[in-house]
């Protein structure tokens, strides 16, 4: 076998303390068909030279002595194909970083080199061709969650003329902050801020790329990055959204009410009604837990007497259907919860009306909520809990980010309603951090009706009623008196974080958010190849945050699923030999990737080179020695720690 090796000098970096000439000779028994040194072989003279050297010597495999392999790997692996040769037949050797920068005698850094090379030449021999596979990709995305971050991903997409399929849950888009009438940290208009994100997506220019899913859910999801068949359950509106111009006569002549979960169950909705006023889609829905034609089998046909488009609009008929959509990318933008406060009974939570969460009290404060704005029956003597279930072990860990600066929002919101007002801020800790968020904290700060004082743990407080007051006891025997207790709950996982995470084989983190491939510099793919994380999915984000990772998301999808482009898969992934597999499945359970599956006629596992990231945890965990990863095989590995020994 005629074996080349290649070596760069990289200027004085290597050749200085590492003499070519003495490599040279040290591998002169190691039967090499010929040695040549170059001064820069990265530079352009360098690769043109490498490529008519190889097209000159033909060897069978090369080995090129440089630099880390993580810098220029790829760059020699181009250039042996533009020769005519395989990519796959060469092997690096690291003589930069692991040589000549961490060995200070140059005879020793030659023997170093010297074994490297050994190590090199003998593994080299044993490495086969591997072909690069392609495959035809979809190149529609699916999103799911009508938040800022999925609308942001959703029209960022749309802008570059993918085909977009939009699910959400509910029947409305906006995410939460589209209830919100004053955001922090300037106290923005939550709808003004997103209706024109939303007016875009359903009217704008590109709206003809997305197809919305309202009332939708994934039921089930099938194939691979580039490849996915999405199966979407779809409740009924009862409504033809095509004819419905979303009047409202309906919910006008609707005679059924109930509690209105858009006001925290605070005010009522009819039957049929719009989920909160200015919803967009703008059409209403039938809430068959409502509407007695299907709680007691009535034949009230009010709602579509009255409808000035015609008596079928209102579709009593129709029922949940499941469409399919055939996507290459998914895009997770769910968001995230809140935390139970009734985990803490000590708070009086759901127990005693005096204690509301801060979501309530948005909704209390807010012009289109159950009060419809109005001040006058407002708490006068105002006291929040910071931090109800975060930087607290024995619950959530981490800090939501967001709590100080919703709350200090309500302060300047009662505030402005209520001058007379006396507010009290119970904290563990004060999380204000970036260029505009601590405005409002110090604003509450100086506010003379405002005071703050710190706690040590949730345990040592509690809620009492007393005289038809609230009475909050703070360890140590403090006492304070409160008309409102405002709980302001830590960001916890939606609930159905879990359960979609199984769906699409998503891990997740030791919260229960959905886990990126990498935190920080890697934070909108998930571990899974095709699926893309987006805002409060992963974790506690505000709206800025949220967006962003709307259009890092959508930007991932785009540079990784090009349309036109085939998928061109790296060859470097394990496969499990059949006839040596006992079906254990261990490789299923320690695969991170969920790149292993099971087949149960055969009863041996399989691998998909599309999902497989070549890492070996597969390779390393089989007792059977079933799992092979290619282009590093056992047999490889050995020959160059032999070579390494010589």
């Amino acid at each position: 076998m005629k074996i080349g090796l290649y070596f760069c000098n990289c200027g004085s970096n290597i050749a200085e303390l590492v003499d070519p000439e003495k490599v040279r000779l040290g591998l002169a028994q190691d039967g090499l068909a010929y040695f040549k040194t170059y001064p820069f072989l990265c530079s352009e003279e360098g690769k043109a030279f490498l490529e008519q050297d190889l097209r000159d010597e033909r060897p069978d495999r090369v080995v090129i002595a440089a630099c880390t392999p993580r810098e220029h790997e790829a760059t020699f692996m181009r250039v042996l194909e533009q020769a005519g040769m395989n990519p796959y037949l060469m092997q690096m050797v690291n003589l930069r970083e692991q040589v000549a920068w961490v060995t200070k005698e140059p005879e020793q850094a030659v023997r170093k080199a010297v074994l490297a090379i050994r190590g090199a030449l003998l593994r080299v021999a044993l490495q086969q061709e591997l072909e690069r596979e392609e495959l035809e990709v979809a190149s529609s995305v699916l999103v799911l969650g009508g938040g800022p971050a999925g609308l942001k991903a959703s029209l960022t997409l749309a802008r570059a003329g993918r085909k977009v399929v939009l699910v959400e849950k509910g029947p409305a888009i906006g995410g939460l902050p589209v209830l919100y009438e004053e955001l922090f940290p300037d106290l923005e208009c939550g709808p003004c801020m997103l209706e024109p994100l939303m007016g875009e997506l359903l009217h704008g220019e590109y709206a003809g790329n997305i197809e919305l899913l309202t009332l939708s859910e994934l039921a089930e999801v099938k194939g691979f990055f580039g490849n996915f068949s999405a199966t979407i359950r779809r409740r009924p509106r009862y409504l033809d959204e095509a004819t419905c111009i979303g009047c409202g006569e309906c919910v006008e002549a609707c005679p059924v009410a109930g509690k209105n979960p858009f006001d925290c169950g605070m005010g009522e909705k009819k039957a049929m009604a719009f989920a909160f006023p200015g919803a967009l889609p703008n059409l209403p829905y039938l809430d068959p837990a409502l509407c007695t034609r299907f709680t007691e089998g009535g034949e009230c046909r009010l709602c579509s007497e009255s409808c000035p488009m015609g008596a079928d609009v209102v579709r009593y008929q129709d029922a949940e259907t499941l469409v399919e959509r055939q996507v290459g990318a998914i895009v997770v933008a769910t968001g995230a919860s809140l935390y139970d406060c009734t985990t803490f009974p000590q708070l009086g939570y759901g127990v005693l009306p005096q204690v509301k969460t801060a979501h309530e009290l948005e909704r209390m404060l807010a012009s289109n909520g159950p009060f419809a704005g109005d001040p006058s029956g407002l708490p006068e003597r105002v006291l929040f809990i910071h931090c109800v279930g975060s930087l607290d072990e024995g619950h959530r860990p981490y800090c939501s980010g967001i709590c100080c600066q919703y709350a200090f929002k309500l302060n300047r919101l009662l505030r402005s309603r209520l001058p007379q007002a006396r507010i009290h801020h119970l904290y563990r800790e004060i999380a204000a951090a970036g260029k505009e968020a601590s405005a409002l904290y110090l604003s509450a700060r100086e506010d003379p009706g405002t005071a703050l004082s710190r706690y040590g743990s949730l345990a040592g407080l509690s809620v009492r009623e007393e005289g038809g007051e609230a009475r909050v006891f703070v360890a140590g025997g403090e006492s304070l008196s409160a008309d409102l207790v405002v709980l302001c709950p830590a960001v916890v996982p939606g609930e159905d974080a879990g359960a979609l995470g199984a769906l699409l084989e998503v891990s997740l983190d030791r919260f229960g958010f959905y886990e990126e491939m990498h935190g920080r510099i890697d934070a909108s793919s998930s571990k899974m190849r095709g699926i893309y994380l987006a805002g409060a999915c992963q974790g506690p984000a505000d709206i800025q945050r949220a967006a962003l990772q709307g259009v890092a998301a959508a930007g991932s999808v785009l540079c990784e699923l090009v349309e036109g482009r085939k998928l061109r898969l790296e060859p470097l992934f394990a496969s499990v030999d059949p006839e040596l597999c006992s079906g254990c499945r261990v490789c299923l359970k320690v695969c991170p990737y969920r790149a292993v599956s099971f087949d149960s006629e055969k009863g041996v596992a399989c691998v998909s080179s599309v999902l497989c990231h070549g890492c070996g945890t597969c390779v390393a965990a089989c007792p059977a020695g079933a799992s092979r990863a290619q282009h590093f095989t056992g047999e490889m590995i050995l020959a160059e720690i032999e070579g390494a020994l010589k």
